[in-house]
């Protein structure tokens, strides 16, 4: 693949009940390009623990690394700022990604953004399936629900210690194929917390299973062009 450009630290933030498991296909491929990657495992499976603390593992996984790019999946755009508001990363990415406003609890923003009146249902097994695992081969959908785990509610409804957003370069991947946070959701998403136009890439949910070499292409590519734009 070859390294183009000055190689950043990957920091990558799985969603709600992941591990870092999910990027087990993008980090090889990250790091073909000649970037450092971090996949952190949060520790969601304790109640006692909340963004805060989540927040906490990341930080302290990346403690002292250069040129942080900070990618979040899914549930993980809850925790992406609160990292980036605390450490000296140069850029934010947030994978088809839950946006936060200051003080919200991850229990609020279903409301508030409008997602539960979308209607989308992902309680049984073949449900959950069809809505974040389109696209996935069928092998990785296995081996992704023996790496799953219980994402604690303790603190479900403690308000983010996020108290502003970070003055970070902040852009966000949508994906096209997304049945979770379905395109138009997710740009209205975006124009409304982030006043950004998101970038698209052909996906599912679960891209960074289903499409990992792709992923890994246009997280390379956002890097590039921020360090140009900004001289990161």
């Amino acid at each position: 693949m070859g390294n183009d450009a000055e190689p950043a630290t990957f920091v990558l933030i799985h969603g709600g009940g992941g591990s870092s498991w999910d990027w087990h296909l993008v980090e090889p491929e990250l790091r073909g390009y000649g970037h450092e990657v971090i996949a952190v495992d949060m520790p969601i499976e304790d109640d006692r623990n909340g963004i805060a603390e989540y927040a906490d593992a990341v930080v302290a996984a990346c403690a002292g690394r250069p040129r942080l790019v900070v990618v979040a999946h899914s549930f993980g755009g809850l925790v992406a700022p609160v990292v980036c508001a605390r450490t000296e990363a140069r850029l934010m990415v947030l994978v088809t990604a839950m946006i936060p406003e200051p003080a919200e609890s991850p229990a609020q923003w279903w409301s508030a953004t409008g997602h539960d009146e979308l209607g989308i249902a992902f309680g049984t097994p073949q449900e959950e399936i069809d809505v974040f695992y389109n696209g996935v081969p069928e092998p990785l959908i296995a081996a992704s629900h023996e790496h799953a785990r219980d994402q604690g509610g303790g603190k479900w409804d403690e308000p983010s210690p996020l108290q502003a957003w970070p003055d970070v370069p902040t852009r966000y991947l949508l994906c096209r194929d997304d049945r979770l946070f379905p395109p138009a959701f997710a740009r209205a998403h975006v124009a409304e917390r982030l006043g950004i136009t998101p970038d698209e890439i052909d996906g599912g949910h679960m891209i960074a299973l289903a499409r990992p070499r792709a992923l890994a292409e246009r997280l390379h590519l956002l890097w590039n062009e921020t360090r140009e734009s900004t001289g990161a």
